[in-house]
């Protein structure tokens, strides 16, 4: 039996979590969400605590459907994914093994729910989920860049920011942070991948997308595997590349 009160969250001993996580329903907008990830997945940052949720957290999504199982398997992907625990001695991967597993097969579950055909955003945070149970780095923190159209990224050849935009403002690679202002900022086309072409993750991850019906999802993920010039150099650079050394750093 977990002793919670030798446990710690973001802000202290851990004795509230249990009831928090009693208490808490489906709903996305239930406040509990809230007030749980701000004490196990604070900004980014896991705890003690957080691992020892991923177990009820489990239990949770194996007793609701695939389509109200979404909050619970979204903070534990994101506590799987985390490489910010500086209080926890232990890999999740390690120590809730098994959990792990039981995560991902109820995260593929929900991936094949037809309800999120409306709703790419929950589906790519489902879809980052499922990478964090897997051990995928990088990709399973990062994903969630195709919700906000964008990625901020250096240049390779010369450190400028480049911000790597793929939605309603436009397809380009720019300098400039307020593009979505009509401004006069330099703006060059993105260079998709060809799909056909795509290999390991990436082919796994669009592929996956199109059989799942988010068309949008797999076709922001071309220019997320794609290229980019860079705004102020010229330098044309990989896009993944580029995110994978700015985390890598």
């Amino acid at each position: 039996m977990t002793d919670w009160s030798q446990l710690h969250h973001a802000y202290g001993t851990a004795e509230d979590v249990p009831g928090l996580l009693d208490a808490v329903s489906p709903a996305p907008r239930d406040s509990g969400w809230t007030e749980l990830w701000s004490r196990l997945c604070h900004q980014g940052t896991v705890y003690s605590a957080s691992h020892a949720a991923l177990p009820i957290l489990r239990d949770m999504a194996r007793q609701w459907s695939p389509a109200d199982r979404q909050m619970p398997l979204v903070l534990a992907g994101a506590i799987a994914a985390s490489t910010d625990q500086p209080h926890c001695e232990q890999d999740p991967h390690v120590a809730y093994a098994s959990d792990m597993s039981d995560l991902a097969q109820l995260t593929e579950e929900a991936l094949r729910d037809p309800a999120l055909a409306d709703d790419p955003g929950t589906y790519v945070y489902l879809l980052a989920a499922l990478l964090g149970f897997e051990g995928v780095e990088i990709w399973s923190e990062q994903l969630d860049g195709l919700n906000d159209d964008e990625y901020e990224v250096p240049c390779p050849a010369c450190s400028t920011e480049n911000f790597i935009a793929f939605g309603e403002y436009g397809i380009f690679s720019t300098t400039d942070s307020m593009y979505m202002d009509d401004t006069a900022a330099k703006k060059l086309p993105l260079q998709p991948a060809d799909a056909s072409a795509l290999e390991g993750l990436a082919q796994r991850l669009h592929s996956r997308a199109l059989a799942d019906g988010q068309t949008d999802v797999a076709h922001k993920l071309t220019y997320v595997f794609g290229k980019a010039q860079c705004a102020e150099c010229d330098e044309v650079f990989s896009v993944a590349e580029a995110v994978t050394a700015r985390w890598n750093a």
